[in-house]
């Protein structure tokens, strides 16, 4: 069973995300005094008073205005609204009741869901102020005093917000879902792929660069498993990273790419691999994520019978870091090959988990040296002793060795092909660790 969601809405700059992330209890999204920096719905899992529940924040609602960005942030709104248990309206004290909270309430009222008022800003312990009372006049009830800022009144907030939830169902907690980042440069199409598996606009879906500026959570359950789809923030150069908010959205995707299980890897097929790509990806490799690099718009392109062969080569000459990482070409516009990803995503995970024993490990070692002699420097040969397996996610290995500096990249490289040829670990990077004689 789903767990209650309770939507946090109102008008720009009155505070929701930093209410949010006090709610959750960690900054996930971003907080700047600038009107519409919360874009898309974020979503995050909260408990109180024992019972979880599901938290999302929304861009500011402009009840007027022609701006296409408003109007997309307040599509957004709407969506959250319509899917919410509980609303959270959340205005600000200090400049009281505007025509634009009037609107708000009036459209919050129409959707008949329950409705907590929340009067932000309210950051001086004790009596309310007086301010407080103005706004009964919005028709929502009694206005809960708060402060984001301080974290007073969270607690009165949360309790009403719990007299509206569903009863608790009895059902066992299934599995967590594989956290899944979609991560690329700007403008190669990570929203409109997370829109496609979900099938319905989830978050913004623009041709302006950067629209995306959170990572964006969203659980999702289909035949294959359960997923959380994180959608993120497209990494630009970093000449082009001007705007302190960039500098937060750059932040976040990272963070998304630490905390993620699979990264899906996007590159526009019409364009290549690009530089850009290349950092990108280059982030996921050294964080260690199991990886799949998604070519999309593949219906953009003009093919014969050799396209794919060519462009597969090309996509493993530019990420040739990488090589351990599946390819597939998809088009999140028409849905081609989109429903393939799971069952990538599924068999990469399982790959970066899996575990080899130390005597498998040791007997493929043996095989590998039989096969091409240790190097030598100087009348001195390499001598590896063994092998162990010590972590997973990704998978880490440490060879216990004579002299460290005798163990060159290009035998560490083939000793761990030699390992992939026997046990796979496809999708993701390997770590191996030397330990010389002697080394605590």
């Amino acid at each position: 069973m789903s767990l209650p969601l309770v939507a946090i809405v109102g008008r720009p700059n009155v505070g929701k995300s930093m209410l949010f992330n006090r709610l959750v209890g960690k900054r996930i999204s971003i907080v700047e005094d600038t009107p519409g920096v919360t874009r898309d719905r974020i979503y995050a899992e909260c408990e109180w008073d024992g019972r979880r529940f599901e938290l999302v924040d929304t861009g500011g609602i402009e009840p007027k205005t022609n701006d296409e960005m408003l109007l997309f942030m307040r599509e957004q709104a709407n969506i959250a609204i319509d899917t919410a248990d509980v609303i959270v309206l959340v205005t600000d004290v200090r400049v009281g009741v505007t025509a634009a909270d009037q609107e708000v309430a009036d459209m919050l009222l129409r959707s008949k869901k329950p409705i907590v008022l929340a009067v932000n800003k309210c950051d001086t312990p004790g009596d309310p102020p007086p301010e407080l009372f103005e706004f009964y006049n919005l028709g929502l009830g009694e206005p809960i005093a708060v402060s984001a800022f301080h974290g007073i009144g969270t607690g009165e907030l949360l309790d009403e917000c719990l007299k509206y939830f569903p009863p608790e169902s009895a059902e066992s907690e299934d599995d967590p879902p594989i956290n899944v980042a979609i991560i690329g440069k700007p403008n190669v199409g990570k929203s409109s792929l997370v829109n496609r598996i979900l099938g319905e606009k989830r978050v913004i879906v623009s041709n302006i660069p950067g629209t995306t500026r959170d990572a964006i959570d969203t659980y999702f359950e289909n035949e294959f498993g359960r997923y959380n789809l994180i959608d993120t923030a497209g990494l630009r150069k970093q000449s082009k990273v001007n705007e302190v908010i960039e500098k937060y959205s750059v932040l976040r995707t990272t963070m998304a790419i630490e905390r993620a299980d699979v990264c899906l890897i996007l590159v526009d097929a019409t364009e290549g691999v690009t530089e850009q790509d290349t950092k990108v990806a280059g982030l996921a490799h050294e964080a260690g994520k199991a990886c799949i690099i998604v070519v999309n718009k593949w219906d953009l392109v003009e093919k014969d019978e050799d396209t794919m062969r060519n462009m597969e080569k090309e996509v493993r000459e530019g990420l040739r870091y990488m090589d351990y990482a599946p390819i597939l070409f998809i088009s999140a516009e028409t849905g081609q090959r989109v429903n393939k990803l799971f069952g990538l995503i599924n068999k990469v995970y399982e790959e970066s988990g899996k575990r080899v024993t130390t005597g498998v490990l040791n007997n493929i070692l043996a095989d590998a040296m039989a096969r091409m002699q240790p190097p030598a420097k100087k009348g001195k040969r390499l001598r590896i002793y063994y092998i162990t397996q010590t972590g997973v996610r990704p998978p880490n290995f440490v060879v216990f060795l004579n002299d460290a500096e005798l163990f060159h990249y290009s035998y560490q490289r083939y000793i761990e092909n030699r390992i992939r040829d026997v046990c796979g670990f496809e999708g993701t990077p390997v770590r191996i660790t030397v330990k010389q004689r002697g080394e605590q």
